[in-house]
């Protein structure tokens, strides 16, 4: 019986890391791919024109379909096209300007020639008309859905491959539910929390998202599973690709976060049960079916992404008062945060070799020091105490244009203050710190993959940038009667 639960077990978690479910999913929503065919012979039409001339493509004796450009022999083509594309002409198979060919013989290399970009170049030409099929396409606006990825893959700087979309609407929804899992939102939203809603909610989170991400992150450098294989999949987003990706750190965040949010908040604010829970699972739904919709993750490690936050949530939460309590209280509470989050970023850089994902963990937990850092000097100095028991739950103010304009004037003129450190202490610390180890510092990427820099440069920036945020900012506004 257990042996017979445990293969099934193990058929149920193939299925779900499958990644021809991703490519479904994703054609379902209007994401389509261009990969690589190789077309046969037959697909190419005899007549298009190099330089005037018409190419004969022809079998010779050997049966291969070769053809001759000004008495050059070239071997089979292949070009980059749609998945779903039908080759019915000569046109239709060149729509794209693209080719691939490949050498015969003992030649296998192959090189990409773009047709349209080589024209200047070697005097290439193409005649003849486009096909209606490319005629239609243009009329229905595909030529205007292909795009490529927002940005850059964050290892090896690759700009990805395109793709079209035919259903902008989700592709909006799920590019703001996967930057929901990004650093420019928690760059907002963390400090949106602390500044405008409750200090007491935001230390608690912050200590649930970090080590969260930090399990995640070194979760994955364990299992070392690698993304979704592309194809099937089309990769909407590379920024992370060179990362394992078992389990889906993105949903464990989208998670977390939420979730965290609800139970701290409720019981504590006066709002509806069933808002705040929907608000949570809603939150949760649209970050885990986006990091599918982008290609980067399973359906198997978005569960267990899921799963595994709410593992770690359960832990602790209940161990939360204690944690803050400490943090806040103790007189060793600075030297304990210091070498717990130092020490357990030093981990993670040796779990694996470097990549993105190491600086992402270290970030997390130079945030974490920042922050429980500036949170104890507060309580020490009586700063921006914590409302009192007997004034619990309390009552969301009622919506008005001043509050909103003095909620959105703290909440601009903070967030620049902080870009603005983040930016000043990023120009200022990888070089002090290349210097410091000896290390060259005119390649930025190459020297943040030494461990040394790289830790130096996450914790004394975004150190700073949360120690400012919790500390600095709101001392600020106290100074300018924004409190």
């Amino acid at each position: 019986m257990a042996k017979d639960l445990k293969t099934m077990f193990i058929r149920c978690c193939g299925y779900l890391q499958d990644p021809h479910h991703v490519a479904s999913f994703q054609k379902l929503c209007g994401v389509q791919g261009s990969f690589p065919v190789k077309l046969s012979r037959k697909e190419w039409e005899n007549d298009f024109f190099v330089n005037g001339a018409c190419v004969k493509r022809h079998q010779d004796q050997s049966g291969n379909g070769e053809g001759h450009v000004g008495g050059q022999q070239i071997g089979p083509l292949q070009r980059s096209v749609t998945a779903g594309e039908q080759h019915n002409d000569c046109s239709n198979k060149l729509q794209h300007g693209t080719a691939l060919l490949s050498g015969i013989g003992e030649t296998t290399e192959q090189e990409t020639v773009s047709l349209e970009g080589n024209r200047q170049s070697s005097g290439c030409r193409l005649t003849g008309k486009p096909s209606k099929a490319v005629e239609s396409d243009r009329e229905n606006g595909d030529s205007s859905g292909r795009v490529k990825p927002l940005r850059r893959n964050s290892l090896t700087g690759d700009v990805g491959q395109e793709f079209i979309i035919q259903n902008k609407f989700l592709f909006y929804l799920f590019t703001f539910g996967s930057e929901l899992g990004n650093e420019m939102f928690f760059i907002v939203f963390f400090p949106f929390l602390i500044w405008n809603v409750d200090a007491f909610v935001s230390r608690r989170i912050l200590v649930v998202w970090i080590w969260n991400l930090f399990l995640g992150q070194s979760t994955k450098d364990i299992v070392r599973w690698t993304r979704p294989a592309s194809p099937p999949v089309v990769k909407v987003e590379v920024f992370y690709n060179s990362e394992y990706s078992m389990p889906s750190t993105h949903a464990m965040s989208g998670t977390a976060i939420p979730f965290s949010l609800f139970l701290l908040t409720y019981g504590r604010w006066q709002y509806p049960f069933l808002f705040g829970l929907s608000l949570a699972i809603c939150w949760s739904f649209l970050v885990c079916v986006s990091r599918v919709y982008m290609g980067m993750h399973s359906v198997l490690e978005v569960i267990t992404g899921f799963l595994y936050s709410l593992l770690i949530l359960a832990v602790f939460q209940s161990t939360l008062d204690q944690i803050d309590s400490f943090y806040l209280t103790s007189h060793h509470a600075p030297l304990v945060i210091v070498i717990l989050h130092v020490g357990f970023g030093f981990l993670a850089f040796t779990l694996d070799s470097w990549s993105t994902s190491r600086g992402d963990t270290a970030q997390a937990l130079g945030t974490g020091a920042g922050a429980a850092l500036a949170s104890h000097l507060n309580h020490q100095l009586g700063l921006l105490a914590d409302p009192p028991l007997s004034s619990l739950p309390l009552a969301l103010p009622p919506l008005s244009a001043a509050l909103l304009a003095r909620s959105l004037l703290r909440l601009l003129l903070g967030v620049v203050v902080l870009l603005a450190t983040r930016a000043a202490m990023k120009a200022a610390t990888i070089p002090l710190a290349c210097r410091v180890f000896g290390l060259p510092a005119g390649d930025v990427r190459q020297a943040r993959q030494h461990m040394e820099v790289e830790l130096s440069y996450r914790y004394i920036v975004y150190g700073t940038v949360s120690f400012s945020c919790v500390c600095l900012v709101p001392l600020l506004f106290s100074y300018l009667n924004l409190s």
